[in-house]
């Protein structure tokens, strides 16, 4: 019998590209939040979300360096379970819940890819890149203090997709404030039958679920974003209109669950 938790199956399950939840991540945010057109943030909705009238447009850009474990030390393997993911969160309505949607997520590691996939991010390959910290002292040190300035940038085959910079103000009183909303994704695998190509395999509508939430070290400040125009991608279309504040956090939290909200395959959805 074949064995493994996702493709590919082989005879000792070793060949799987992810092994089985609960999955564990733990990362340093640099991140800003920014106004689009409300247009172009309610054009990314799916079925099931409706654009929040009461924040018109807002949104947050994440740059994240995630390290990544499950439940036989994979953190020991960098190079395979260490990745950098940029991605987009809007706000959405869920049938009167204020909640966020991910249109467009980017990653620089197959394993994430795919997990993300399974979760419901549309996630695609990409170079990320963002300043780190370190605790020794130096110009290149980056502390996270009051006046350190960070930066992260996205690109694609050849071309910048996203750039933010920030600067640090001050500590954030509430750091779990930084993520207020539950996120939403679109759990979407294609046909490739004749005559079914509009008719998905899978179409459901999923609430991220996420165990031992824990955010530490949060700062907030000043932001700098550009979403430059680039062939084969539409973020651009955010703008964006109007930068708010930057931020910066360590993160961790456990994948074991999602929740299923609606079956967009379902007639009349």
């Amino acid at each position: 019998m074949l064995k493994g938790y996702m493709a590919p199956l082989s005879p000792l399950g070793k060949a799987s590209i992810n092994p089985p939840p609960p999955w564990h991540y733990s990362g340093d945010v640099i991140g800003a939040e920014f106004w689009a057109e409300p247009e172009a943030t309610a054009a990314t909705l799916p079925p099931g979300l409706d654009p929040d009238p009461s924040t018109a447009g807002h949104g947050v850009i994440l740059f994240i360096d995630w390290q990544f474990t499950a439940q036989d030390d994979e953190f020991l393997d960098p190079a395979r379970y260490q990745y950098r993911e940029c991605l987009f969160l809007v706000d959405a309505v869920h049938k009167g819940t204020p909640v966020m949607w991910c249109p467009y997520i980017y990653v620089d590691n197959d394993a994430a890819l795919a997990r993300g996939w399974a979760q419901g991010f549309p996630k695609k390959l990409a170079s990320v890149y963002q300043t780190r910290t370190f605790a020794a002292p130096s110009a290149a040190a980056a502390p996270v203090a009051a006046g350190s300035r960070f930066g992260a940038s996205l690109s694609a085959h050849g071309e910048r997709l996203a750039e933010a910079r920030i600067t640090l103000r001050q500590p954030v009183a509430d750091p779990k404030s930084l993520l207020a909303r539950p996120t939403v994704n679109r759990r979407y695998f294609a046909s490739l039958a004749a005559g079914l190509h509009d008719k998905p395999a899978v179409d459901e509508l999923v609430l991220s679920v996420t165990d031992n939430l824990s955010v530490a070290d949060a700062w907030a400040g000043d932001a700098e974003l550009l979403f430059p125009d680039a062939r084969g991608e539409e973020l651009c279309a955010f703008g964006p209109v109007k930068v708010g504040g930057g931020f910066r956090f360590s993160l961790a939290y456990s994948v074991t669950d999602l929740k299923l909200l609606e079956d967009l395959t379902r007639p009349g959805k």
